[in-house]
């Protein structure tokens, strides 16, 4: 037999001259390596942007709550002289700020607490059970996100005035509830729909009625998910402004904070008390930020469960 002959390599199977093997692919590697580094650095740039743009204000404003009114015209970037702790007591007391923030904290708690049960209970029939018309009661749900809230004050101001809970807490908190639906039942669906179906079906098999699988099983399940759509509509609803000051106009002593600190900026242009405005302002603004800062990583665990799970 003879022997097989070993052909020798084609022009187009030899590797170019001078270059490495491998050296190609390390620079398509860096170079998109570069890519990423750019857009990131671009991106820290901008989040310290926003970050300045956020915080000087409020640093500002809470710096200004210890000064006078000379000192926050005269020398607004620099530091109080002294802390002037009255100008707190003074808005609290005169400016009736502390039955204001009361006021706030009653409706603010009910219609979360309302919000979170109808919201969450919506949110789990719609995304755990199938049945006629559940798309399109979902989509009714959603479609509130894009109307605008302003668009619905006069007629919203008729129906409360006829249902007689106008100027009353009651209609407050039954129309921030409406408001806050929206938002609750799409976050909540989506979360819902992350839950292992296994859990639930262990449950029906154990006996659980559909009432006590929801509270007991798979509502403490939600967790992560309750918190953080809840942290959004306290900040939300505490920030409100529209909506008490069309349904608590002639109502001040039931009035919330935001429409308290509207009529102290209105009366600081001719009391010149810009220092308990400031005040005010602080004491309306500090609660969020604790809030934020307290649950910060359970928001974040709320966000991003549903992608990991």
């Amino acid at each position: 037999m003879n022997p097989q002959m070993t052909l020798p390599p084609t022009p187009a199977a030899l590797p170019p001259k001078n270059v490495k093997p491998g050296a190609a692919g390390k620079r398509g590697g860096g170079g998109r390596r570069s890519e990423v580094r750019f857009f990131a650095s671009l991106g820290h740039v901008a989040l310290a942007v926003w970050a300045v743009i956020v915080i000087v204000p409020i640093l500002w404003t809470f710096l200004a709550s210890f000064k006078n009114t000379t000192e926050i015209f005269s020398s607004p970037w620099t530091l109080p002289a002294e802390l002037r702790f009255e100008n707190y007591a003074r808005a609290w007391t005169t400016a009736n700020v502390g039955r204001y923030f009361l006021n706030s904290v009653i409706v603010v708690t009910f219609s979360v607490l309302g919000t979170m049960l109808f919201g969450s209970m919506a949110a789990y029939v719609l995304a755990r059970y199938r049945f006629w018309g559940n798309r399109a009661i979902y989509y009714l749900f959603v479609s509130g996100l894009a109307f605008p809230v302003f668009l619905a004050l006069v007629p919203l101001f008729f129906v409360v005035k006829n249902l007689g809970l106008l100027d009353t807490h009651t209609g407050l908190v039954l129309v921030y509830i409406a408001y806050s639906l929206p938002f609750t039942v799409f976050f909540l669906t989506a979360f819902f729909k992350t839950l292992p179906t296994s859990v639930a079906e262990a449950g029906m098999i154990d006996g659980c009625s559909h009432t006590r699988l929801f509270f007991q099983v798979m509502l403490p399940m939600a967790k992560p998910g309750l918190i953080s759509v809840g942290i959004f509509n306290i900040i939300g609803q505490w920030a409100q402004y529209q909506l008490p000051l069309v349904l608590l106009s002639n109502a001040k002593d039931k009035w919330v904070l935001t429409q308290g600190i509207a009529d102290i900026s209105v009366n600081a242009g001719y009391e010149a008390d810009w220092s308990g405005l400031f005040a005010a302002l602080t004491i309306a603004i500090l609660p969020m930020i604790i809030v934020y800062a307290i649950f910060q990583r359970q928001i974040q665990s709320g966000l991003t469960s549903g992608a990991v799970k």
